[in-house]
């Protein structure tokens, strides 16, 4: 596997234990974002593999994942993870204060949502 791989996968494992345990701080924002990016980097390192070529440079997670054939029934969390990129650090995205918009039960699903689409992503990486 190329070197390249390696790391974006060992940083995105890192950032979704991170993720989990911003939860238990209740560090809403970062846990979403953590998830995001734990999700970004993977679809990056699967993108290296199945196509062997360097992913685009974008954080657009369902531009990435439609390209890789990522399933419709995961598809919905691409979406609903790839605001985060934005929305979660900085105010004017989140109309808001983003640490006062998220909570647990948000932050919790988008974790949940990364562990699915990671898991998938895992799989491909593997056949």
């Amino acid at each position: 596997m190329r070197i390249e791989v390696t790391r974006l996968v060992k940083q995105a494992e890192r950032d979704l234990e991170n993720a989990r345990k911003n939860i238990g701080i209740e560090a809403y924002e970062v846990a979403a974002f953590l998830a995001e990016q734990a999700v970004e980097k993977y679809l990056k390192a699967c993108w290296m593999v199945m196509k062997k070529e360097t992913p685009p440079h974008t954080h657009s997670l369902t531009e990435l994942g439609d390209a890789l054939g990522v399933p419709a029934s995961l598809r919905k969390h691409l979406v609903n993870l790839t605001a985060d990129y934005t929305t979660s650090r900085y105010p004017d995205a989140a109309n808001g204060i983003p640490y006062e918009i998220y909570d647990r039960e948000t932050a919790e699903n988008k974790v949940a949502a990364g562990e699915a689409v990671i898991a998938w992503l895992r799989t491909r990486m593997n056949a």
